[in-house]
């Protein structure tokens, strides 16, 4: 055998090399022939071991074995190719639903609110974006492209600006130089304020005042998206609450986000829309015909600020609101003239986690809304619902202030649930409520809600 003649001829060499050892051939011979003993048992060794080998090569599986893993890897690899012929590769579907039970004093109303028709009831502070039904499509492929389909029946951003379809959000964001470079364009939420839309993420049931009555709804168009370290930048042109211009009408208006993340648990951003939206002032008659005369877009000019700090069981967040719109007070000049309505506002919340699960709540909101009778993005007309414009039997040229505190519960059931509870002191400085049972007016409301969040 090889190993065996080359050891062999080793040891004659060395043999040969050093005669000084004076070794006797017949202690050389003893010594190759021990030598000659240990290799035939070492190769022994690797022979029977290389026999206990399955014949398949399978380490420590039988035959059987090798066979079903053979099985589920073609399998599997199989499944993934029909997923991916398919388009399911990179697809999350998530949803929520969140029935609502609300009592609202002044309005002599009570009971549960779920997927109603926001067209048949409007937008009001008590019955915003809750008791919604919701899923969420996701799509990114392998380049970096990203689809988006969020579908809200009648409770929607689509259904609150008009338009009563199903669609809530529907976008695209292709990477340009690199993925934190973005093009995007379609219909998606506001990027405004503190408070998130959906109620997965929004502490309480309602929302707060500016977050109502003073900031867009949805925006279509196209812009870009972009992240740099620590900043976020947003920005686009298109329509602000409308999915299409009306005729005669060409004016963009420049809607942007600038974020900010200056720690772990601390950041701030703000926002800003410039351009013409719809006015939908009654305010002016024709002399002739005596019918409202539908206004051409105005120019509105919104900006705000907000902040946040969250660390632990604490949650601190707060924003400042101003903005105006061209010929859209709810009172007009003595002459009959359109004037502006201007705001401004403030909201801050507060939150505390008594434990992991059970969390509590306190927000306080304020709007400023005096000028020329009142008036707000999209209320260019007196709302005794929402306690908007001025004193019905006072001065038409004064507006109400609005106030609001709500205090509220927050209980995690398990992961996919959570159970809420508020209550909500609304006020004004002016008597703008209409109590529907007695007829009368008054400066306050009372509200309570409770609802059950379920996501997945």
């Amino acid at each position: 055998m090889k190993t065996t003649l080359r050891l062999t001829v080793l040891a004659a060499a060395l043999t040969a090399a050093f005669p000084v050892l004076a070794q006797s051939n017949a202690e050389v011979l003893n010594e190759i022939k021990a030598l000659r003993d240990r290799v035939a048992e070492l190769e022994k060794k690797l022979q029977a071991a290389e026999a206990a080998k399955p014949k398949d090569g399978q380490w420590g599986m039988t035959p059987e074995q090798a066979r079903e893993l053979n099985r589920v890897t073609v399998k599997t690899e199989a499944l993934e190719d029909s997923r991916e012929a398919q388009g399911l590769k990179n697809l999350t579907i998530s949803g929520y639903a969140d029935p609502t039970y609300i009592y609202n004093q002044r309005q002599n109303r009570a009971g549960f609110q779920f997927i109603n028709n926001v067209a048949d009831d409007g937008y009001n502070y008590d019955n915003s974006y809750f008791g919604a039904i919701a899923l969420d499509f996701q799509k990114e492929t392998d380049s970096g492209t990203r689809y988006r389909l969020t579908i809200v029946p009648n409770r929607g951003t689509d259904a609150v600006i008009g338009n009563g379809g199903l669609v809530h959000e529907a976008t695209i964001s292709v990477p340009l130089s690199d993925l934190q470079t973005r093009f995007i364009a379609g219909h998606m939420p506001d990027w405004s304020g503190y408070e998130y839309l959906q109620p997965t993420l929004n502490k309480l049931i309602t929302h707060n005042l500016l977050f109502d009555f003073t900031l867009p709804t949805a925006y279509t168009g196209a812009g870009l998206d972009i992240t740099r370290g620590k900043w976020w930048y947003r920005g686009m042109l298109g329509q602000l609450n409308s999915s299409k211009n009306p005729q005669g009408q060409k004016g963009p208006m420049l809607a942007y986000r600038v974020d900010y993340s200056r720690g772990e648990f601390q950041g701030f951003g703000f926002a800003g829309v410039h351009g013409k939206a719809s006015n939908f002032s009654e305010n002016e008659i024709d002399p002739i015909t005596s019918e409202v005369i539908a206004q051409d877009n105005s120019r509105v000019d919104l900006f705000e600020f907000d902040a946040y700090f969250i660390r632990g069981d604490v949650t601190v967040q707060g924003q400042v609101s101003l903005g105006q719109q061209k010929k859209a007070s709810i009172t007009p000049s003595a002459s009959g003239a359109l004037r502006d309505a201007r705001w401004w506002g403030l909201s801050a919340l507060g939150a505390y986690k008594f434990d992991p699960r059970l969390e509590g709540i306190v927000r306080v909101d304020y709007i400023n809304n005096k000028k020329n009778g009142g008036g707000l993005l999209g209320f260019t007309f007196a709302d005794d619902r929402n306690g908007i414009g001025p004193d019905p039997a006072g001065d038409p040229n004064k507006g109400a202030n609005r106030a609001a505190l709500s205090v509220g519960l927050s209980y995690a059931f398990n992961l996919e649930t959570t159970i809420k509870a508020e209550y909500r002191l609304d006020r004004a400085n002016l008597p703008v409520f209409l109590d529907v049972k007695s007829g009368g007016y008054r400066k306050s409301n009372n509200l309570f809600g409770t609802s059950v969040v379920v996501a997945f």
